[in-house]
C-alpha cells in the first residue's frame, strides 16, 4: 500500500486540506480536482470516489489534523463555551451569552452530523469526481456572490454593535443557529465549501461577516473532528497499512494549513467580504470544466 500514496503527494494533499477546509473554496472540491488536473499517478492515487483507497484513511488523518488546530486556536472560547453548557444542563436554564451560543453550536450542529452519517459516503462515491466537482465549485462561486448581493443593510445591525463578537452571536435565536447548521448539508457535495455556505446563511441572518466567519468556525470544529474520529479505526485497518508515515507528515501540514488559515481569516473578514472567493470558485470551476471536458 504504501507505493499508493508518496510523501510529496501526502504533504501537498495535506496542506490544501488544511487550507481549503476553513477557506471557503471547498476542500472536498479540491482534493478531487486537483489530482485530475495533475493526471497520471496523482489522479489514481488520490481518488477519493473509490471504496478502497487507501486516501480514504489518509483523509481521516487530515480531518482530526484540521480540527485539533481550530480547537488549538480556539481554546479560550471552547473552555467558556463548555462552561457555560455544563451551567445550563446544571441549573436548566439559557440565560447567559455563553448558555446560549453553546446551544446554537449543539442545534446547528445536529443537523450536517445527521446527514453526513445518511449521506456522505452515497455523496462522496456519486458526486466525488472531477466533472461533479467542478461544476459545484462553479455553484459555489455564484452562491458566495449571490450571499453579497442578497445582504441588505437593514440586516446588518451588529456591525455598529460595540458587544464582543460570541456575545452578537448569542444574540440570534435557536432557529437562526439551526438554519445556519443546516446549511452545512450542501457542503456534501464536492465543489460547495462547508465554511462558505454557514457564512452566507449568516450573513442572510444578519450577522457581520467578522461574526458569520467565526460562528462557522466554531461550528466546524465538532463536525471535522467527529468526522475524524469516528473513522480513525480505518488507518489501523487495511486501508491504513503502509500509510502511517504519510500519514503523518500529511496530518502535520494540514494542521499547519489549518492553524495559518484560521488565523489570517479572522482578521481578514474583519473588514472584507466574500465576493474575492466567490470570483476565485468560478474562475476555478469553469475553468477545470473546460480543461476536463477538452482533455476527457
Amino acid at each position: 500500500m504504501a507505493g499508493h500514496l508518496t510523501y510529496p503527494e501526502a504533504i501537498f494533499i495535506g496542506l490544501l486540506q488544511g487550507v481549503t477546509e476553513l477557506f471557503p473554496v471547498s476542500s472536498l472540491g479540491h482534493s478531487v480536482l486537483i489530482p485530475a488536473l495533475f493526471g497520471g499517478r496523482w489522479a489514481a492515487d488520490l481518488n477519493v470516489s473509490t471504496p478502497e483507497s487507501p486516501y480514504l484513511a489518509f483523509i481521516v488523518g487530515l480531518h482530526v489534523a484540521t480540527a485539533l488546530a481550530l480547537l488549538i486556536f480556539f481554546w479560550q472560547d471552547w473552555m467558556r463555551i463548555l462552561s457555560g453548557l455544563w451551567t445550563s444542563l446544571r441549573y436548566r436554564r439559557v440565560s447567559t451569552g455563553d448558555e446560549r451560543l453553546a446551544w446554537l453550536i449543539i442545534i446547528g450542529t445536529i443537523p450536517i452530523g445527521l446527514a453526513g452519517l445518511l449521506l456522505e459516503h452515497t455523496f462522496r462515491t456519486v458526486l466525488g469526481k472531477p466533472i461533479p466537482a467542478a461544476i459545484f465549485l462553479t455553484l459555489n462561486g455564484v452562491l458566495l456572490y449571490a450571499g453579497e448581493r442578497l445582504r441588505r443593510r437593514a440586516n446588518r445591525p451588529e456591525e455598529n454593535d460595540p458587544a464582543g463578537s460570541d456575545e452578537r452571536i448569542a444574540q440570534h435565536r435557536l432557529g437562526d443557529g439551526l438554519l445556519i447548521g443546516s446549511s452545512q448539508i450542501l457542503a456534501l457535495a464536492p465543489g460547495i465549501s462547508r465554511s462558505g455556505v454557514a457564512m452566507v446563511a449568516g450573513l442572510l441572518r444578519g450577522l457581520s461577516h467578522e461574526d458569520a466567519a467565526r460562528f462557522s468556525f466554531l461550528l466546524a470544529t465538532p463536525v471535522i473532528l467527529a468526522a475524524g474520529v469516528l473513522k480513525i479505526p480505518d488507518l489501523f485497518g487495511p486501508l491504513g497499512s503502509g500509510i502511517h508515515g504519510q500519514v503523518l507528515a500529511g496530518s502535520a501540514a494540514s494542521f499547519i494549513g489549518a492553524y495559518l488559515s484560521v488565523r489570517f481569516l479572522t482578521r481578514y473578514f474583519e473588514t472584507r467580504t466574500l465576493t474575492p472567493f466567490a470570483i476565485y470558485c468560478a474562475v476555478a470551476g469553469l475553468g477545470s470544466l473546460l480543461w476536463l471536458t477538452l482533455t476527457g
